[in-house]
């Protein structure tokens, strides 16, 4: 089973990258952008591929993969799907474009036989929560300043302020407002995106 997924992900990443794609009728699969990622709910450090969307490129599409290690609170690995909107602007001169506000969502997935996609009833009460303990999903907010370094090539630093639905449900439908703060349940990241 693990030697069939490294044989997917090396077709995936040579379709991806062929220069025959064109050709092939596949450039619409070609990421317009990598990523990385440092924290933000999504791993201790997160790689991943992105599509632009709409016109002038005012949405975003990511696939991500995030990795904590045992000293960081893991040995965790986590998928996450990215949808961020860019409804603001600023351009500076010809060299780069500030996109101070942009809405999100996006939803995580952890992998690994202590999580369950969902909640086991016959394990739990049904006073506990009934929620998976293997998918999350967040709301987020984040900024961008993206630097033009050639003809359709970029370089974009990012930050992103997160929480997810069982943050939100904690803190304000189990009356935890005297134990929890906004700083408890909102998450950072931070981050680079190159533009091919």
């Amino acid at each position: 089973m693990k030697a069939l997924r490294i044989k997917i992900k090396i077709a995936f990443i040579i379709c991806c990258f062929s220069p025959g794609l064109k050709a092939q009728g596949l450039s619409a699969l070609k990421p317009d952008h990598a990523v990385l990622q440092y924290a933000g709910s999504i791993g201790y450090v997160s790689v991943g591929l992105g599509y632009d969307l709409f016109k002038k490129k005012r949405g975003s599409l990511e696939f991500n993969y995030g990795y904590v290690p045992e000293d960081k609170g893991g040995t965790l690995h986590i998928a996450s799907t990215k949808f961020a909107y860019r409804p603001w602007q600023i351009k500076i001169k010809e060299f780069a474009t500030v996109y101070p506000v942009n809405p999100g969502v996006f939803f995580s997935y952890h992998f690994g036989k202590q999580f369950d996609i969902a909640f086991d009833r016959e394990q739990y009460g049904k006073s506990y929560y009934g929620w998976s303990t293997a998918i999350r999903g967040h709301i987020s907010l984040s900024n961008e300043i993206k630097l033009y370094t050639g003809e359709k090539k970029s370089v974009t630093l990012y930050s992103e302020f997160n929480t997810s639905d069982l943050y939100l449900a904690s803190m304000f439908f189990k009356n935890n407002r005297k134990w929890l703060s906004p700083q408890d349940i909102v998450k950072l990241g931070i981050g680079l995106k190159v533009g091919f």
